[in-house]
């Protein structure tokens, strides 16, 4: 299932190029710029060039493969997205709109995830306060997210070789066809969680509130100078969005909406 593949492409792979050795913060800067001009924009033209501008990153980053597996995940959602927009009375353009926002915050996210490592990630929260547990439970799931869909994707495969036919039958037959998968995934997860419960027991998690990291996370120039850019370019986007009317592709066909209230 591609939806479940979509996931690898958040797993965290160590290379070693530019992207990378960057810190987590002017990275995740990046991402929320990108997040923050998806919510400001609604122009088609906007989503594209935010796509494309990602690409540089996505090539220097060593991670084209694993970058396109999240893309191609995400064509699912990004299909009923244009269609649930589409058949709802919305135009064409429009339509086609949303699913390049989401594709865009997939992206984002995407090269996010696959050049951070989440002990980083975790360092990176520390150092902005946040308390240990919650970045110790946020940093977990990072990990364990992308570990559990491809279990997922093994139970799949596994009964699909026992003849299980997954895309067969009406709607409620295809739901009941997921249940030999589900409960397996579920038994999975919850030995999982059990098993890390009495890990983090057995090492006295919690006990005390003093901690020192190992390794201290230190800006570098290029660090720097990566955060001043995300922000000159939010910065700009703010004021196209104000001052400039950008043109727009919209022809106006749409379906009729199907419901009316």
């Amino acid at each position: 299932m591609l939806s479940i593949r979509m996931f690898e492409g958040f797993k965290f792979k160590q290379r070693k190029t530019p992207i990378h050795r960057l810190d987590p913060r002017p990275k995740f800067m990046i991402a929320l710029t990108i997040f923050a001009l998806s919510l400001i924009f609604a122009n088609v033209m906007v989503f594209l060039l935010l796509f494309l501008a990602q690409l540089p990153l996505v090539c220097i980053s060593r991670s084209v493969r694993r970058w396109l597996g999240s893309i191609k995940g995400g064509a699912i959602l990004a299909a009923m997205i244009f269609v649930m927009n589409f058949l709802t009375g919305s135009t064409l353009v429009f339509s086609a709109t949303m699913t390049l926002r989401f594709l865009v915050l997939v992206s984002a996210f995407s090269l996010f995830f696959m050049t951070t490592s989440p002990d980083d990630l975790g360092l990176a929260l520390e150092k902005a306060r946040v308390p240990y547990t919650l970045s110790f439970t946020f940093t977990m799931a990072v990990r364990l997210v992308p570990t559990i869909a491809l279990e997922a994707q093994t139970i799949i495969d596994a009964q699909r070789s026992r003849g299980l036919e997954m895309e067969r039958g009406n709607l409620i037959q295809r739901i009941r066809n997921y249940i030999p998968i589900l409960i397996p995934l579920i038994v999975s997860a919850i030995r999982r969680s059990t098993e890390l419960a009495e890990a983090l027991e057995s090492r006295a998690f919690g006990v005390t509130k003093d901690r020192e990291s190992l390794v201290e996370l230190r800006m570098k120039l290029s660090d720097y100078a990566t955060v001043i850019i995300a922000l000159a370019v939010l910065a700009i986007g703010i004021y196209v969005q104000l001052l400039i009317t950008l043109p727009s592709l919209d022809t106006g066909i749409k379906m009729p909406a199907l419901w009316k209230f």
